[in-house]
């Protein structure tokens, strides 16, 4: 059995094959191809602060600059998280493309980096509200507060000292599960020290689940996918070459070419699709916090859009009093009521629809009495943002809930899920220039340091040199369960997928994986939830501390 070598000094048995041709990984840039970078960078950067100055003007909210100056660094934090998940991830979804010579390095890392932008930009933004879901009520009711900037900043920061330390020794470490640990780090300290009982009173304990399962579940479906497509393909597809590793610089044959970059381009697409819109969910806390006039409502619903919206707030509030004591006629004690419900998730109690019909009359006559969400006053804004939030999220807890619907007609709660999408329309939106400056960050992070990432999926996983055959049906498997987790408001992992699709295929190739790698990146999943939860809760003690010594 022969034996070659990396450029990293790692022993690759090939299996008395001849060796193969590693990709050539340091092709000079051309010397503009950093002012162009540069360019994109800072332009992307003023459009994100023009769009801030317009938006808060066209509502009469004037930033004072400090606050501007506040603003600014949180949204420079929030999109260099984008910008380490860039090159940290995306890295993934090229190196097949390099090691089988489909595309240089440098057209690669461009190429994915643009799919990255679109990906962003079409994005639905379903995965970045599921996220938000998993923070604090109580933080996310007070995200303008100084525990609400405390924990946006320690989430972030905790998030991207996991994927900066992971990427310096090349694990293929997943930056969904970074910022998911940092989330509920923040959540249970913030617990903790309100003297919660057990820590997680404030934690949607089922949103963490589900959002957890979808972490645990995908990487064994990349893994088990790559394998059984891989050995369909060879009972199938008949083509030799398909199976075999590049033996010299040499690009492809043209069809398995077209193919391989076609699967880094659904890889790429799918990846922005999914992880850009993380950052998109924490940019928005970040806005209503600093600018709740400005970005705490929808304004962009139009005005013909509020009669409907009245006549389901209206509906929901009837179908809500008929399983009430009566509705409640305080509504600060409605108000409590219906926080407390929704932080405990014990929603089946008259006293809770009580609640959820007084707010639900008030939300429904202050808009009318408005006209619209674009005519909401300053001054009335965070107050409105937040009823609407807690019906909200309290509604879909009672459309979901099995002891709920035992209550509730089959119509009751058909009426209650349209009220929601209403809520949602006026609530949890997006603007473009969020999109665009997130999509340039993702994008721009694609190209800087994916060399680490790149070496150990192309080089690592598998013992065997990466087949055509491999590289395809990997990507293939990791850009389908990608897309299907954004169609459901899932957060996945780009780099659990695509590195677990690797060793599938590699297993199905015959080529057998490197324990060493394999073992690093289980236990790099491993640490990875513990670590950030670690971090972001000292992280957030301390920033709390800080802020509280400052007397905010």
């Amino acid at each position: 059995m022969a034996t070659t070598f990396t450029p990293h000094g790692e022993s690759i048995a090939s299996h008395s094959k001849p060796a193969h041709a590693g990709p050539r990984l340091d092709h000079a840039l051309h010397p503009s191809t950093r002012w162009i970078f540069l360019a994109v960078l800072l332009g992307g950067l003023g459009y994100a602060g023009f769009s801030v100055f317009v938006d808060t003007a066209q509502v009469g909210e004037n930033l004072a600059f400090g606050a501007f100056a506040f603003l600014a660094l949180a949204l420079l934090i929030a999109l260099g998280f984008e910008f380490v998940n860039g090159f940290h991830d995306t890295a993934n979804a090229v190196a097949t493309v390099i090691y089988t010579h489909s595309m240089p390095a440098p057209l690669a890392v461009l190429w994915s980096g643009f799919f990255n932008f679109l990906g962003v930009v079409l994005s639905s933004g379903a995965v970045a509200y599921s996220i938000i879901t998993l923070l604090p009520v109580d933080l996310i009711l007070n995200v303008g507060s100084a525990g609400g900037f405390a924990m946006i900043f320690a989430l972030l920061l905790a998030a991207i000292l996991w994927n900066l330390a992971t990427w310096f020794v090349g694990l293929p470490n997943s930056s969904s599960h970074a910022l998911i640990g940092s989330i509920l780090g923040v959540g249970l300290a913030n617990q903790i020290l309100r003297g919660g009982a057990d820590g997680t009173s404030g934690v949607d304990m089922a949103q963490v689940w589900k959002v957890l399962s979808a972490l645990a579940f995908s990487p064994l479906v990349g893994f088990a996918g790559a394998l059984l497509l891989l050995l369909v393909m060879k009972r199938f597809v008949r083509d030799k070459t398909l199976y075999e590793a590049p033996k010299d610089q040499s690009p492809p044959p043209k069809g398995i070419r077209a193919l391989l970059i076609g699967t880094c381009t659904a890889v790429s697409f799918a990846h922005g699709s999914n992880d850009g819109q993380k950052g998109m969910g924490l940019i928005m806390l970040i806005l209503i916090g600093c600018a709740p006039t400005a970005y705490a409502l929808n304004r962009t619903v139009p005005e013909s859009a509020t009669p409907g919206f009245v006549q389901a707030a209206r509906a929901a509030s009837s179908a809500y009093a008929a399983h009430a004591n009566g509705p409640a006629t305080n509504l600060a004690a409605a108000r409590t009521v219906v926080t407390q419900a929704l932080k405990t998730k014990r929603i089946d109690d008259p006293a809770v629809y009580g609640g959820l019909a007084a707010l639900s009359n008030d939300v429904s006559d202050r808009i009318a009495g408005y006209g619209s969400l674009g005519k909401v006053p300053a001054a009335a804004t965070p107050n409105l943002r937040n009823d609407m939030y807690l019906v909200l999220d309290t509604t879909k807890l009672v459309a979901s809930d099995t002891r709920a619907q035992a209550r509730f007609t089959a119509q009751e709660v058909g009426v209650l899920k349209a009220y929601g999408t209403q809520l949602e329309h006026g609530t949890r939106y997006i603007p473009l220039w969020v999109k665009v400056t997130v999509a340039l960050a993702l994008g721009l992070g694609t190209m800087v340091g994916w060399k680490r990432i790149v070496v150990t999926v192309g080089e690592r996983i598998g013992k065997s040199h990466l087949t055509y055959g491999m590289g395809a049906s990997a990507e293939l498997m990791a850009a389908a369960t990608i897309m299907l987790a954004d169609r459901y408001g899932l957060p996945v992992s780009t780099t659990h997928i695509l590195s677990s699709g690797v060793a599938g295929a590699s297993v199905a190739n015959g080529g057998g994986l490197q324990r060493r790698t394999v073992r690093n990146m289980i236990l790099a999943w491993v640490m990875t939830l513990p670590v950030a939860m670690l971090l972001a809760g000292v992280l957030y003690w301390a920033l709390l501390g800080v802020a509280q010594g400052m007397g905010y």
